[in-house]
């Protein structure tokens, strides 16, 4: 299946007419990507929220404010990020997506870091980590090579709303890691 998704467009295509978990049902807008086509760095984020279910945008709520901070925090260029989830579908009252949500949009998660190729991908969290890392645990701020690939875990955007303290930290994990994105 994933093997025919030539194109980011194809994956995006594939997204938008996938029912494979009963999210599909109640979605008012898939959340595919935003960002670059080809990044250094891509962030990958737990799921849709209320304004991305509305818009169809990543990260365009009061997280997305802080991510696009920590964006800038890294110096990067529009050319050099993109934006993903986990899954593309909100899960009702912003719960936490379930195991059989995670492995329906695997496929889709999987084929969209291939086609975008990044140097680094940051794992926005818990959820991203259980996802893309099946199971395995990093530490917060260390760079781990998966599948032949740098990854760094730092905070989720959203806990540093209510835990604005760890922002030090997210900045720390960012400037320790500099020479893989820059």
């Amino acid at each position: 299946m994933t093997s025919e998704w030539k194109t980011l467009e194809d994956v995006e295509e594939n997204i938008f007419e996938c029912k494979a978990c009963p999210l599909s049902e109640t979605v008012i807008n898939k959340v595919v990507h935003k960002g670059s086509d080809s990044p250094k760095v891509l962030f990958i984020g737990e799921a849709p929220g209320k304004n991305e279910d509305e818009t169809g945008v990543p990260f365009c709520g009061r997280a997305g404010k802080i991510l696009d901070e920590l964006i800038d925090y890294a110096e990067l260029k529009e050319s050099d990020w993109a934006v993903i989830n986990t899954i593309k579908c909100r899960p009702p009252k912003n719960r936490n997506p379930n195991k059989t949500e995670l492995e329906a949009c695997k496929p889709f998660l999987k084929r969209q870091i291939e086609l975008l190729d990044p140097k680094l991908i940051i794992l926005l969290g818990n959820t991203a980590e259980k996802a893309f890392l099946n199971g395995q645990k990093m530490e917060w701020g260390a760079v781990e090579e998966f599948e032949g690939r740098n990854v760094l875990k730092i905070f989720h955007p959203a806990a540093l709303i209510y835990t604005r303290s760890r922002t030090e930290d997210q900045h720390r994990f960012l400037d320790e890691n500099r020479y893989l994105f820059s």
